[in-house]
């Protein structure tokens, strides 16, 4: 059996280091804190561990919202999703994963990036 993108990001422990620091990034950068200003931020990393783990192909089922919905009343741009993307990039390459994998992870979250960007800059 081969080895999954979830196994080589190190599992589900992993992958929440990397999430809690990812928000660390994100909180720090006024251009797109605001987006987070009334989230319950424990709920929110458990959320994104759980995606994280299952678009990596870990033995885990996505059970949030339809992303979609999930961030249709946010007016997320376009820069501000790159910003975002940018700092998990950051948090990847700070926690050492390789770069295949690292864009693994990217090209998975870019794939929701129509159903995430809902307003033009």
């Amino acid at each position: 059996m081969s080895e999954t993108l979830y196994d080589r990001l190190g599992g589900e422990d992993a992958i929440a280091a990397v999430v809690d620091r990812f928000y660390e990034r994100v909180i720090a950068d006024e251009q797109v804190a605001h987006y987070f200003d009334d989230v319950d931020m424990q709920k929110q990393r458990a959320h994104q561990t759980q995606f994280i783990s299952a678009v990596a192909g870990g033995p885990v089922d996505y059970s949030g919202e339809d992303m979609e919905a999930a961030h249709d009343d946010l007016e997320i741009t376009k820069p501000d999703f790159d910003a975002i993307v940018a700092h998990l990039e950051a948090t990847l390459e700070e926690f050492d994963v390789p770069a295949d994998d690292r864009n693994a992870v990217l090209e998975a979250v870019g794939q929701y990036e129509d159903d995430i960007v809902t307003a033009t800059a």
